[in-house]
C-alpha cells in the first residue's frame, strides 16, 4: 500500500466525522459537540467529539482515531491468524447516537482500515465497517427506509453485497447470552479488500456517505413523538442490552482495550448515559414492548 493511499483514507474519514457532527448539530437546538483532540507519543492520535444533554440527542459520540502498534492484538487477527505478530496501523471513524425520545432508535456506524506490516514483505490491508439500527419502539416504515438506503448504496458495486453484508450484520450483532438480536441490523463487513484498493475504498465511501441518508429522516419523523415515563423506562432497560453487547462482544471495543494504545474515554463513549437492569422483566402480552421482541427483533428481509 502506498503512503498516499493511507493519507486519502485519513482525509476522507476526518471529513466524514465533520459532516456527521454538523448534520447532528443542525437537528439539535440546545447542545453542541465538544471536541477533544488527543495524542500519544507512541501509539497514535485521534479526535473525540461528544454531544450530550440535548433536546433530541441524550448522548452521541463521533470519534476518529489513527493508532499504531508493534504487534496485532488478538481481536484483529481472529479471521487472519497468519498476521499475528505483525506491526499495524488502524484508522477509523466510529459513532453511536443515543436519542432522548424512545421512539427514535439508537444508531451505530463505523468505518475503518487496517494495515498489517512486516519487514521485507508486502503490507496487508483491509476495510471494515457498516451501520446498524436499534429501535426501542419499532416502526416498519423506519426499518424499510434504513435497509433500502443501505441496499441502494451497495447495489452499484454488485447486487450480492447487500444480502451478504446484511446477513453478516444479523450474525454479528447477536447477543449470544440473551439469544436475541441487538436491533434490526443493517450492514456489516470486515476483511474487505476484494475489489482492489481503489474500488474497495469507493465502496466504503458510498456506505459511509449513506449513513446520514439512512438515519436522519427517521430522527425527523420521530423526535417529537409524545412518550410516557414508562416508555422512557423501557428505553433504559433496552439500553442495557446495548451495553452488554459493547462490553462483551464488540470487536472495536475489545480491540481498543487489547491494543493498549487506545484512549479509554473514547473507547467507552458508545455506552448510553442512563441504563437499567430489571430482574426477570417480561413485557405485557399484546403491548408495544412485546411487539419489539415478536416483530422487530426477528431477522427479516426489510428491503
Amino acid at each position: 500500500m502506498k503512503s498516499e493511499d493511507s493519507q486519502r483514507v485519513k482525509e476522507f474519514l476526518l471529513q466524514l466525522q465533520g459532516n456527521i457532527c454538523k448534520a447532528i448539530e443542525d437537528i439539535e437546538s440546545v447542545a453542541e459537540f465538544k471536541t477533544d483532540e488527543w495524542d500519544r507519543e507512541e501509539g497514535g492520535s485521534g479526535i473525540s467529539r461528544v454531544i450530550r444533554d440535548g433536546d433530541v440527542f441524550e448522548k452521541g459520540g463521533v470519534n476518529f482515531s489513527h493508532v499504531f502498534g508493534k504487534s496485532m492484538p488478538a481481536s484483529a487477527t481472529m479471521q487472519r491468524p497468519e498476521l499475528a505478530g505483525r506491526a499495524y496501523q488502524a484508522m477509523g471513524v466510529s459513532l453511536v447516537i443515543h436519542p432522548v425520545n424512545p421512539f427514535v432508535p439508537t444508531s451505530h456506524a463505523n468505518f475503518r482500515m487496517f494495515v498489517a506490516e512486516k519487514e521485507n514483505e508486502d503490507s496487508v490491508w483491509w476495510f471494515g465497517g457498516g451501520y446498524d439500527l436499534t429501535p426501542y419502539y419499532g416502526n416498519d416504515e423506519d426499518c424499510i427506509h434504513w435497509h433500502l438506503t443501505a441496499k441502494r448504496a451497495c447495489d452499484p458495486f454488485g447486487e450480492s453485497f447487500y444480502p451478504k453484508f446484511k446477513q453478516q450484520c444479523d450474525d454479528y450483532f447477536h447477543i449470544k447470552h440473551r439469544n436475541e438480536p441487538r436491533g434490526v441490523g443493517g450492514l456489516f463487513f470486515d476483511d474487505f479488500n476484494e475489489l482492489g484498493f481503489d474500488q474497495s475504498f469507493e465502496f466504503v465511501q458510498a456506505m459511509a456517505n449513506s449513513y446520514l441518508d439512512a438515519f436522519l429522516p427517521i430522527v425527523e419523523r420521530r423526535k417529537d413523538h409524545i412518550y410516557s415515563t414508562d416508555q422512557k423506562t423501557f428505553q433504559e432497560y433496552r439500553r442495557g442490552r446495548y451495553a452488554e453487547f459493547n462490553l462483551v462482544y464488540d470487536r472495536g471495543t475489545v480491540f481498543g482495550l487489547q491494543s493498549g494504545v487506545g484512549r479509554i474515554e473514547s473507547i467507552l463513549m458508545s455506552l448510553p448515559p442512563t441504563v437499567r437492569w430489571t430482574y426477570d422483566w417480561h413485557p405485557e402480552p399484546g403491548s408495544e414492548e412485546e411487539k419489539l421482541y415478536t416483530h422487530f427483533l426477528q431477522p427479516k428481509d426489510w428491503a
